[in-house]
This record gives C-alpha cells, sequence and structure tokens, in this order.
C-alpha cells in the first residue's frame, strides 16, 4: 500500500514536517516533550485593516512556503529566501496543488520593482506574505519558514536520499557569506547524504569554468527541487525511517517558523490518508529569465500567470 501524507510543508524538509504532522503527538509523548504555546501559536499576519487572514474554506488551506538558509529561521535581515512555493491542500478530496514562484520574479517589493526574494531580507515573512498577495491577487491564509539546515539532518538520519544527478555539480563560494557553499556533486545515480542533499537544492550552475547549468534556468532549478522533494517524501515515509526522526523534533521547532494554528495541522492529520503523493499537481509561475542592464530577473507572463492563478486559486481570489 502506498504511503500517504497531507500538508506538504516544503521541498527538501517536507517529509519532515509531514510525518511531524501525522505522527507529532506519540512522538512528542515518547520523547517527553510537549509543544508550548509559544511554539506553535504564532501571530497572525496584519495584511491590512480589512483584510486579517484566515481559513476561507472549511477543511481546506493555502500557505506560503519560504525556504532560507539563514542558520536558524528567526534571521531575517539580509538574508533572501532561496525557493518559494504556495501549497493549497483540501482535507476532504486530498487535492494538493503547490505553485512554484522562481526567486527572480520581478515584482513591486515595497513600491519598487525587484526581485522577489529580497522581500524577505527587508521585512520577513509579513512583508514576503504581503508582497505575494500583492503578486498575484490571492488572499494567502498561512506561512511556513524554513531553514535548510533541517534539510541535512533529515536526510542524515535516513540515511540519504537516492537521486540520479543529471550532470556534474561544482561550485565553490569566492566571497563567503554566513552559509558559504562548497558544492562538488558527481553526475549520476547516487545516494546523497545530508551536506550533498543540501548542496543539489541550492545548485544553481557551475563556476569551475565548464559552463554547466540548468538549461531553463530558474525553472531548470525548481523543476530539479520538485522532483527532490518528491523523492524524499518516498525514501523517508518507508516505515523503517518513520521512528529514525524522533529526535529531530527540537531540530524541528529550530529550524521551522509557521503560523498555521496547531489544531489546523491535527486536523490535517487526521485526513493524511487521502493525499496521494503521485497525485501531487506541481506548476511554475509562467514566463522566462531575462537580463535588465547588468541584473538577471525572471520576467512572469501577466496573461497566463493570471489564468494560472485563477485555474487553482480561485476560491482565495481578492475582491478588485
Amino acid at each position: 500500500m502506498k504511503k500517504k501524507f497531507l500538508l506538504s510543508f516544503i521541498l527538501s524538509f517536507i517529509c519532515f514536517g509531514l510525518v511531524f504532522m501525522v505522527f507529532g503527538k506519540d512522538v512528542f509523548l515518547d520523547n517527553g516533550y510537549v509543544p508550548t504555546i509559544e511554539d506553535n501559536d504564532k501571530p497572525e499576519i496584519d495584511l491590512g485593516e480589512d483584510n486579517k487572514i484566515e481559513q476561507k474554506i472549511k477543511n481546506e488551506i493555502l500557505f506560503l512556503m519560504m525556504g532560507v538558509d539563514a542558520n536558524g529561521v528567526k534571521n531575517y535581515k539580509g538574508i533572501r529566501t532561496d525557493t518559494m512555493m504556495l501549497f493549497k491542500v483540501n482535507f476532504d478530496t486530498g487535492e494538493t496543488n503547490i505553485l512554484s514562484i522562481p526567486r527572480d520574479t520581478r515584482v513591486l517589493v515595497k513600491g519598487k520593482k525587484d526581485k522577489i526574494n529580497h522581500a524577505h531580507s527587508y521585512g520577513g515573512p509579513e512583508l514576503t506574505m504581503r508582497t505575494v498577495r500583492d503578486f498575484l491577487g490571492i488572499d494567502v491564509d498561512y506561512y511556513v519558514k524554513v531553514d535548510y539546515n533541517v534539510v541535512m539532518e533529515v536526510v542524515d538520519a535516513i540515511g540519504g536520499v537516492e537521486i540520479d544527478v543529471p550532470f556534474d555539480m561544482k561550485y565553490k563560494d569566492t566571497n563567503p557569506e554566513i552559509t558559504p557553499l562548497n558544492i562538488n556533486i558527481k553526475k549520476g545515480l547516487q545516494t546523497l547524504d545530508g551536506k550533498n542533499a543540501h548542496d543539489f537544492l541550492r545548485w544553481r550552475k557551475n563556476n569551475d569554468g565548464s559552463k554547466v547549468e540548468y538549461p531553463e534556468g530558474d525553472v531548470g532549478r525548481i523543476k530539479a527541487q520538485q522532483m527532490f522533494m518528491k523523492e524524499l517524501i518516498k525514501q523517508t515515509l518507508k516505515f523503517k525511517n518513520l521512528f529514525k526522526l524522533q529526535n529531530l523534533i527540537k531540530t524541528y521547532y529550530k529550524n521551522v517558523e509557521t503560523n498555521i494554528p496547531l489544531n489546523i495541522i491535527l486536523k490535517a492529520a487526521t485526513n493524511a490518508k487521502k493525499i496521494d503523493m503521485e497525485n501531487i499537481k506541481t506548476d511554475i509561475i509562467p514566463g522566462e529569465g531575462e537580463y535588465i542592464g547588468s541584473t538577471s530577473y525572471y520576467l512572469y507572463d501577466e496573461i497566463e500567470t493570471e489564468k494560472l492563478i485563477k485555474d487553482i486559486f480561485n476560491d482565495y481570489l481578492l475582491n478588485e
């Protein structure tokens, strides 16, 4: 019988969030750890006097997932989101939609045209939510922010993730920042450990002179992340791996920030059997990469994006 799941949290860390939601209560009790109000009751995001977020549709949730490399999710100043995905999950039908937003998408951020991933560095999840809301014209309910640090711990805990790497990936930071990258992954089918899994998700192109990169640019990178996500879920939800994650509960709370109430997470868990990961629908904001001056952007197709948003998020469209 295929493993079922619900409320997918993130591209790579996604599986741990799923396991926590489905099995979290028992795991907490087994480890003598019980989440407190401070752990779970995050403040609501204020999107304006008349726009308090709420769960608009019964037994359904819409949330924005943000992936960061920040040494802890509490940090945001100067930290840009590396990954952004909108998730819509219906607890009754089991239908799950994931819409990826390329990090270089050129939109209005604080009234000026900028890359959408800069919003987090200016104003954390609150500004990111507002930016996405204004960009797509939808009433986003909740957010989940995840630090990539947890990816390494989850992957190592389950003994690695088998991935067919499309080409040799080599990248070394010439100007190291908070989390300097030193990527060296060989092409071919292999089991990635935690560090290499993290590097696989972060890699965009080689800087060793080989000029190797995804043919579709950031869209190709997103497709690779989505592929990794599905493989990680499959391999993590094997019975032998489920209880290996018990020791990662505290890591979860250090590296995940969300304003989704615990009661909604628990309600989601009771309907987990309705979700089949083979039927997840994934999309990417339509558009193409282009340089404006010396800066590369992802220029979204306004007409096609509007059609896609209406098709997926029609019930969440803001009144004009």
